[in-house]
Formats: structure tokens, sequence, C-alpha cells
């Protein structure tokens, strides 16, 4: 199922030479999660700084030609949304579905729970998969958190690449999807907060607002 939140244009189209050093890309963001840590809540839906989670995300690939969110429709101007089948089935059934609609040769995956992410860092992640995997080139460059974890939903893939590792998987994880394709890691700096840090407790969201720089904490 495809929706669109509006008929505008996707986010920051005229800007991709802000964040993509000139390298057309897509970006499918994944929203569709149960959030079992957070008791079944909205988790994208969660403001963190005042602004909700999923928000934050598509704000830091808004030079995309095309912004892709997996799960449930919100009002986002420009964003494609799409589900997966069935709904809640996992990461692997979403970025099949938003991958469907990808077609730019570059696509960025990211979770909907990332409140630091910048397009800064999306712009490093497209740098990686560009001059990266020497002559042959890269499938992917993924960030990598300060213990060296790869951060799967943080990720630049060429989109062939991305499309035949999925024709060929059964499984439902998706590190034994992408693992093999044997990404480039990135190393950022993490500041004074980690562009790796997702959301996925209440403890989680708590810390976040309070490096957002909220006074009031909210459950």
């Amino acid at each position: 199922m495809r929706l669109s939140g509006t008929e505008e244009s996707g986010p920051g189209r005229s800007s991709a030479e802000e964040s993509g050093g000139g390298q057309p890309y897509d970006a499918v963001i994944l929203a569709g999660g149960r959030a079992e840590r957070l008791g079944g809540a909205d988790k994208p839906g969660a403001l963190v700084g005042g602004v909700p989670l999923v928000e934050r995300v598509v704000a830091a690939v808004r030079a995309a030609r095309a912004v892709i969110v997996a799960g449930p429709p919100r009002d986002l101007p420009g964003v494609v949304f799409t589900r997966e089948d069935p709904p809640g089935g996992g990461p692997v059934p979403a970025l099949r579905a938003g991958l469907a609609e990808v077609t730019s040769p570059s696509v960025v995956l990211l979770a909907a729970d990332l409140p630091f992410l910048e397009a800064a860092h999306v712009a490093e992640l497209l740098a990686a998969l560009r001059e990266g995997g020497g002559s042959a080139g890269a499938a992917g460059a993924v960030l990598v958190d300060d213990t060296g974890r790869e951060q799967w939903l943080a990720g630049a893939w060429r989109t062939a690449a991305l499309r035949a590792a999925l024709g060929a998987y059964e499984g439902r994880s998706l590190r034994g999807l992408l693992g093999p394709l044997a990404p480039v890691p990135v190393r950022l700096a993490a500041g004074a907060a980690p562009p790796w840090f997702d959301c996925d407790s209440i403890e989680d969201l708590r810390a976040a607002r309070v490096r957002a720089g909220e006074r009031r904490e909210r459950a």
C-alpha cells in the first residue's frame, strides 16, 4: 500500500547539493515497529525537543529525491508512505516495501527513532558509499557506534545491491541480510549527542529529551 503525505515535492528536493554532495539518493525510514519496550506506544510520534522522532529523521534526509516511510501514514508533507505485509511484520518486510518505491541509484536506510541524526551525518554515509570499497565500489556504508558495533538502520546503500540481496534472502534478520554485503564502516565523532543514539525504551526517550535540553521529561 502506498500513500503520499501531500502532492508536494519531497523535502528539500531542490537542495540535493547540501546533504548528498550532488549524489542522487532516496531515503527509506522504517517506522512500523510494535515498540514493545515502550508499551506499544507510538514511538515514531514520541516528542524529543518538541518534535516527533520521525520528523527529526525526515529532516536529516531533506535533500533526498524521495523520502519513503514504511509505517502508518502521518501528516508529513512530501513523504511517501508504504506498509509492510503484514503490518508489524518486522524490518525486512518493511525494507522490502520501502525499497519498492525507490528510484534513485543510492538509498539511505534509517530507523525512525534517531533523534540526533543530522544531514551532515547522512552526507558522510553517502560519501563513504561513493568513495569506499576500492575500484569495485562498496555495496553500502553503515554507521558504527563508539563500541564498533554496526548500526544497520543508519546506512547508505547502492539500490541495485540491496535489491539483489533482498531477492535472494528468506530470513527475518536485518543483520543477516546486510552483513554479507560487507559495508564500509563509518565512524563519526559522537559530540554532545551521538547520531547512533536510538530510543528503544522509556529510559532512552527520557535521556534523549535531556540531551535535547528539555527541562521536563515526559514518560
